[in-house]
């Protein structure tokens, strides 16, 4: 039994680095590019954020000539995720897993593992702040303006046009699917769609079906006659990320992660306070935002909240960053199990595999350590629905 188990575990913890990329869609597309030294639970991993340069004229034989200032930053990872998924094998089980066939039972804990950081990963939506789409509307149920507009905040912000992502859910796709422009050959250069029931390459991105996109509830501000609309209460200054509102019949919240927009220019912006905000006397104060504020807003102009929405994603790949580390093992001898840790060459994620006797049966347990971070909201944008 024990040269059994023992010639077992590589064998399984290798199949499951493979399902796991396979059925992860997020830590595919995102930054991982991060030391797989091991670690422990709460460990942190530093993200270091590049600074823009100014290009200066060049003056020969001029002493003094300006050097731009550079203050390039670090976004911090922690590694506060440890999840589990365990199972239990058969003689018969075991010998399949030998032979080269992933077990189902452990192919299920692999997919548990895998929405697991997925839906980590969706859940950094919060910061982004470009969209385009409706709220409550699923989008392209005519064409790929929805798409366009978000593209067009990634190209506002000066995001690389490569590689870029878009994620979306079961809605969004059956839509997008039956748009003529993707499922004629003539029209979209390939038969990739039409073929494979998939989008894929398409206007620069490459998209991708998640069923883990997430759902936003937004806030229940309502002036009494049209809901999600307040007015600037006093005038902003550029560059300000804090404002007030009010109106005469101002009621609800807002809350982190609601998307608004301003009457007088074509910024879009995220709330940013961790708790809610509440109406008091017909008006908010103190309501946190992001980005500083793009240009200037005059008293009482109109301020548009987003309603719950479908939080679809356009992003960069380094708009987001992963980082998963092997566990640091215990020794096996001295806790009378057999574990194992590997590192996925081609995705950088980091799976173990710990087998163990148990009430007389032995059990298997895939864990993994991870953290993820939200490095570059200008990066990304949401296609409401």
């Amino acid at each position: 039994m024990a040269n059994s188990l023992t010639n077992v575990l590589p064998q399984l913890l290798a199949q499951g680095l493979v399902a796991l990329r396979e059925n992860a869609i997020m830590p595919r597309l995102v930054n991982t590019g991060y030391s797989p030294s091991a670690g422990s639970k709460g460990s942190t991993v530093d993200i270091p954020v590049s600074s823009a340069i100014t290009a200066n004229t060049v003056a020969p034989a001029t002493t003094g000539q300006a050097v731009t200032d550079i203050s390039p930053t670090n976004k911090q990872i922690v590694l506060d995720q440890w999840k589990e998924a365990a199972f239990t094998l058969s003689d018969k089980e075991r010998e399949e897993a030998m032979n080269g066939t992933i077990p189902m039972q452990a192919t299920e804990a692999i997919k548990a593992l895998a929405n697991a950081v997925d839906q980590y990963i969706l859940g950094k939506y919060t910061g982004i702040y470009g969209f385009g789409g409706a709220a409550g509307t699923t989008p392209f149920a005519s064409n790929l303006s929805e798409y366009v507009n978000a593209r067009k905040e990634l190209n506002r912000n000066l995001s690389d046009p490569d590689p870029r992502y878009c994620v979306i859910d079961e809605d969004a796709d059956a839509n997008a699917l039956q748009l003529s422009n993707l499922l004629q050959a003539d029209q979209r250069g390939d038969q990739e769609t039409i073929i494979n029931g998939r989008i894929g390459r398409i206007l620069a991105a490459q998209w991708f079906l998640d069923q883990n996109i997430p759902t936003h509830t937004a806030g229940t501000i309502i002036n009494g006659s049209s809901a999600k609309v307040a007015l600037a209460n006093g005038a902003l200054a550029a560059g300000v990320s804090t404002m007030a509102v009010d109106h005469s019949t101002l009621t609800g919240t807002v809350v982190l992660g609601d998307v608004f927009t301003f009457a007088g220019h074509s910024g879009t912006y995220s709330v940013t306070n961790t708790s809610a905000v509440t109406a008091s006397g017909n008006a908010m104060t103190g309501i946190t935002f992001t980005p500083d504020l793009r240009a200037a807003v005059a008293d009482n102009e109109a301020v548009t909240f987003q309603g719950d929405h479908v939080v679809n994603l356009l992003f960069h790949r380094d708009c987001f960053a992963l980082a998963t580390r092997p566990l640091m093992d215990n020794d096996a001898s001295e806790l009378g199990s057999l574990i194992m840790s590997d590192v996925d060459e081609k995705s950088g994620l980091t799976l173990r595999l710990e087998i163990s006797r148990q009430h007389k049966q032995t059990r298997f347990a895939y864990d993994i350590l991870y953290g993820a971070a939200l490095v570059r909201p200008e990066f990304g944008a949401r296609i409401l629905g």
